[in-house]
């Protein structure tokens, strides 16, 4: 018989005692991280970071318009909070900005809410008419106030005439203290609710239909499906529609002003627009208190921001 031989194992460098050549780290991924996060970080530091410090610094300095350019002005503290809560417009600024805040989002969320049921039912012309619905929401601002304030017209607006045709007085909606907070907050729901309906409808479309169906095999009508099953389902879109609405409305100013500058006799005035009447609505400006109404709009945001954050983690502990 014969012997087959083996080969001998090939000898390689560690056999021989030699050192193992070492392996190449890859490149550290933290240094992609920052270039990513460069741009972004750059652009919050200069468009938003930087603003609110200058705000807050005006806040608390007495600036007049050589100081704010020369930059110069003494430091006062605490003082231009002082003068705006001691000023008598403070407090109806502050119920007009509540008032006109939550019955702007109690109204635009209700209708489009509404809205976005009816449409989630799929009907022929269902997509043309959502189309149509986003035109407010997508018209500039100038040009919704301005239609609103001719439709709203005491002499020559569409309002009036169609209230004539009934029988029913004019109404002097821009320039009666008693209508001047109710048109303006007429025209903020209308342009508000197609968001509301956009987002509101993206939510129901994450609804499983099967739901429904079993719902409807049990017996249940339409009020009992949208409130045992799409009202608790929405919450979490609902949550996120009416922060940012409340965002939104808190700072609304062009829409006052185009249509009734805050008047008359401050029946509409708001802290947005009376911030921006103390810092550029007088021939002598005053910076520092209209800086420091701005900064108190801020502080409620980020209050109501925090709340909504604590009670997302609450939800999502339980």
């Amino acid at each position: 018989m014969s012997r087959t031989t083996q080969a001998p194992p090939p000898r390689t460098t560690e056999s021989r005692g030699a050192a193992p050549t070492p392996r190449r780290r890859p490149a550290s991924p933290q240094w992609a991280a920052w270039a990513f996060l460069a741009p972004v970080t750059l652009y919050l530091g200069l468009f938003y970071a930087y603003p609110l410090y200058r705000n807050l610094d005006l806040s608390l300095r007495d600036y007049t318009v050589r100081s704010f350019v020369q930059g110069d002005a003494p430091f006062t503290g605490l003082d231009n909070y002082r003068k705006i809560l001691d000023d008598p417009t403070f407090a109806p600024a502050l119920l007009h900005t509540v008032v006109f805040t939550a019955v702007c989002l109690v109204f635009q969320y209700a209708i489009g809410l509404a809205l976005a049921v009816f449409f989630n039912q799929n009907f022929r012309l269902s997509a043309t008419l959502r189309a149509l619905f986003l035109v407010p929401w997508l018209l500039p601002l100038i040009v919704s106030a301005s239609t609103w304030s001719w439709m709203l017209n005491s002499d020559s607006g569409i309002v009036n005439a169609l209230l004539s045709a009934l029988g029913i007085g004019p109404v002097n909606w821009l320039t009666s203290p008693s209508w001047s907070l109710a048109s303006v907050i007429i025209a903020n729901i209308w342009i508000g609710v197609p968001f509301n309906l956009v987002v509101l409808y993206s939510g129901l479309q994450s609804i499983p239909s099967s739901l429904y169906e079993a719902a409807a095999l049990d017996g249940a009508n339409a009020w009992q499906r949208f409130w045992r099953i799409t009202f608790p389902l929405l919450r979490p879109v609902s949550a996120i529609t009416l922060l940012l609405g409340l965002v939104y409305t808190l700072k609304v100013f062009d829409i006052i002003w185009i249509m009734t500058k805050g008047g008359p006799a401050d029946s509409s005035t708001t802290f947005a627009t009376w911030s921006y009447q103390l810092g550029f609505g007088n021939l002598l400006p005053a910076f520092g208190p209209g800086a420091a109404v701005g900064n108190l709009l801020v502080v409620a945001a980020l209050v109501f921001g925090l709340v909504y954050v604590r009670v997302q983690r609450k939800q999502a502990l339980s």
